[in-house]
């Protein structure tokens, strides 16, 4: 096989390009992750719209914290006036380049034994006229348990409920932005007589927190 002046310039052309993508990934390894101010979650505010904390912040036991591997993460229960309550998490991850990110309850929650039924997709419209984004709804049971679920994904700016889109962007503002950092945010609410109800008020907890979130899980 003869090798021409044109197949050179080719294998030039190639090399040069290997070169320059690699001096530009070892680059944007060196420089690392654009450094964000943000609070930690346990000052999240105890009052949100009609909501109240109620007991103090659950932690997760040591086991289970280093499966989670969250910078910072955040389990509250929130109660309205009539005694209705609802659980809230936050897991906030600072950068996803190591390899830790946040876990889809898709894959945490029947792997505790849960059942995730009737999946749609709703419209959170923040307290304050924020754009409304969507969320992912779930009715979840365990054993007798049976709870309303919705959560999404939050980061840099971005609020998305498929996991799948979540990841995309977190790759392009990773090299556009410098900035992998990005959270999971979830509410789940025991299902009472009326799966309407239950549903309104569980999003009405996200739509009053949802405007607090930037302080914590920067945009």
């Amino acid at each position: 096989m003869s090798w021409n002046l044109k197949d050179s310039s080719r294998f030039g052309l190639l090399l040069a390009l290997l070169l320059l993508g690699g001096a530009v990934i070892n680059a944007w390894e060196w420089i690392g992750e654009a450094k964000v101010e943000r609070r930690a979650l346990k000052e999240m505010p105890s009052q949100v719209g009609s909501w109240h904390q109620v007991g103090a912040d659950q932690r997760f036991d040591q086991q289970t914290e280093s499966v989670l591997r969250a910078d910072d993460y955040l389990q509250r229960s929130y109660a309205l006036p009539d005694g209705r309550t609802a659980s809230f998490y936050v897991g906030y991850y600072a950068t996803q380049r190591t390899g830790a990110t946040y876990h889809s309850p898709l894959n945490c929650l029947p792997g505790s034994g849960w059942e995730m039924n009737e999946a749609e997709s709703i419209t959170i419209t923040p307290a304050n006229g924020d754009p409304p984004f969507e969320a992912n709804r779930y009715i979840v049971q365990n054993g007798d348990n049976k709870q309303l679920l919705i959560y999404w994904y939050q980061g840099r700016g971005r609020k998305v409920a498929s996991e799948y889109w979540g990841k995309i962007y977190t790759v392009i503002d990773s090299v556009r932005r410098r900035r992998s950092d990005g959270s999971m945010v979830r509410v789940m609410m025991p299902l009472g007589s009326s799966e309407e109800a239950t549903l309104k008020a569980a999003a009405d907890l996200a739509a009053q927190i949802a405007p607090a979130l930037p302080a914590f899980v920067p945009n």
